[in-house]
């Protein structure tokens, strides 16, 4: 799994539309068709992740306008739920996110 993150820029993105865009960070998840080519097993892991990120990080004010962008391997589908979060817990407190 691979974490990259950035300030957002309000001039290059609008949003307007969202009310909370200011106090809330936006997380994306990116699962390509070589992790699984089933769609039920890359929307498992896409919720799974999604919401082990929510828990993680909805109370955190500090982080408002920041962009976390996570992509998984290829080998992500083989491994188990709690290693992937094992592994995403790690990369929040690699990149000084996780308090």
């Amino acid at each position: 799994m691979v974490l990259r993150q950035i300030q957002s820029d309000r001039t290059l993105l609008r949003s307007e539309l969202r009310s909370q865009s200011d106090t809330t960070c936006r997380c994306a998840l990116v699962i390509s068709n070589k992790v699984s080519k089933r769609a039920v097993r890359r929307n498992r892991l896409r919720r799974l992740l999604h919401n082990h990120l929510r828990q993680r990080l909805e109370q955190r004010t500090d982080l408002a306008g920041w962009w976390l962008l996570f992509s998984l391997r290829p080998n992500a589908a083989e491994a188990e739920p709690a290693q992937l979060l094992e592994e995403c817990d790690s990369l929040l407190k690699i990149a000084g996110l996780e308090r």
